[in-house]
């Protein structure tokens, strides 16, 4: 995977990364921005929980997270791009690691929330076979968003 002409290398989040990918975080998300103890929750969750960070030149350039109960369910916690990095394929490429994942730890369903109105990443899922089951209205705070709940069913 290549951004702007520099190889992206896809590797596991580490407690270090937490700096760099809340700056990420506070910029694509701001004021629904996950916090720093939120992130290091989800790291100290070695059993359930699997993270990545791509990184270019050492640079965090996008991260994604999996939460995993198998066999019965798993859950697209986070995916985030930095704008210099949209539209290379990268969240593609993050999905579908997250995707590989839950199939390979055995989850028979990998849900979502997703903000309503973000229609790039809704046509994403939808192009990695999740289906709209759902919708939480006013989930997103301080904005009062709905996030559409979408599913995928290991075949």
């Amino acid at each position: 995977m290549t951004v702007d002409g520099k190889v992206a290398v896809l590797r596991e989040m580490r407690w270090w990364d937490i700096d760099p990918v809340m700056a990420l975080e506070n910029e694509l998300f701001g004021d629904e921005a996950w916090s720093p103890t939120m992130f290091w929750s989800e790291l100290a969750e070695h059993t359930t929980r699997h993270y990545l960070v791509a990184t270019s030149h050492d640079q965090v350039i996008a991260y994604a997270g999996l939460c995993a109960y198998p066999p019965h369910e798993s859950y697209v916690q986070t995916i985030a791009v930095a704008p210099p990095a949209q539209g290379h394929g990268l969240g593609t490429q993050l999905l579908t690691e997250l995707i590989e994942s839950s199939v390979r730890l055995g989850c028979r369903r990998l849900d979502l929330e997703v903000r309503a109105d973000n229609d790039v990443a809704v046509r994403l899922y939808e192009r990695h076979g999740f289906v709209r089951v759902g919708l939480r209205r006013g989930y997103y705070q301080p904005s009062g968003a709905d996030a559409l709940v979408m599913r995928r069913v290991a075949s």
